[in-house]
């Protein structure tokens, strides 16, 4: 008896089965938390937890062939909740229950036996941007804007970008845009090879399903395992990842963090 996921319990994630035979699950992140109908999707505590999740059941799900992952709203994901940021902050257990949700959501995706494919328009940041770069195709608007912003917040560049970016678009591109926060657009990002694609936003969508459709009718065993293979490059880089998550973790304990928040509430540059 094939195993079929009950999905219903997930609270920020609005998620639909598609194609011919329903192979495809499409997982879109709900903007402005639980209940959605705001301008983008953030990480608050449910949501952050959540997207480390998915991709487990994901992977258990046999009826399940392919996943596009994708944001409502005005863009893909609009980062950390900064309530949920300053609680982690102050909380030294509710930031290592989120060291924990941060170190599964990038295993979780890299073990999920499942091709994903990742469509991100608008502002790609945070959580959802670790799931979207580390998806097996990524696809981006030309006019998507790519930012990780960690040292902006005052905290190590942990997340999925030691693991992931030095070996999309080398390690010069890497620390240039890590190290400043500068945005890549969607079109940048595939000239450096941060992504798989680049086309317009209004052609995105349909690109994201038309590859999804693709994966979902190929031979599963071949892609599966070819993803499997490939996947090993992200494994030898784990213990790189694994400092670089403590690094971040580690920060969130000091003193600019602070002023990072501040400077974020206060929307004025951060005086460190």
């Amino acid at each position: 008896m094939s195993l079929v996921i009950d999905y219903s319990r997930y609270q920020t994630l609005r998620i639909t089965r598609r194609g011919a035979n329903q192979t495809v699950l499409d997982i879109q992140m709900k903007s402005g938390g639980p209940g959605g109908n705001g301008k983008l999707p953030t990480a608050g505590h449910e949501g952050h937890c959540e997207l480390a999740e998915i991709w487990r059941d994901v992977s258990r799900d046999e009826s399940v062939r392919a996943a596009v992952l994708r944001g409502e709203g005005l863009g893909f994901s609009g980062g950390g909740d900064l309530a949920l940021v300053e609680d982690m902050a102050r909380d030294f257990d509710i930031r290592s229950r989120v060291w924990k949700e941060a170190r599964d959501l990038v295993y979780n995706v890299i073990n999920c036996d499942k091709p994903i494919v990742s469509a991100m328009h608008g502002p790609a940041v945070g959580a959802g941007l670790v799931a979207g770069l580390l998806a097996d195709i990524s696809i981006a608007s030309k006019t998507a804007k790519i930012v990780d912003g960690h040292t902006r917040l005052g905290v190590a560049a942990g997340d999925h970008a030691a693991i992931i970016w030095p070996l999309l678009c080398g390690m010069a591109k890497a620390k240039y845009y890590l190290l400043l926060c500068e945005p890549v657009s969607g079109e940048e990002a595939e000239r450096i090879g941060l992504v798989s694609l680049a086309v317009e936003e209004d052609q995105l969508l349909n690109k994201a399903y038309e590859v999804a459709d693709r994966l979902a009718n190929g031979s599963q065993s071949a892609i599966r395992w070819t993803k499997y293979a490939l996947n090993n490059w992200l494994r030898q880089a784990g213990p790189s990842f694994d400092a670089s998550l403590a690094l971040e973790f580690m920060g969130f304990s000091g003193p600019d963090v602070q002023e990072g928040l501040a400077s974020l509430r206060e929307r004025r540059p951060p005086h460190f």
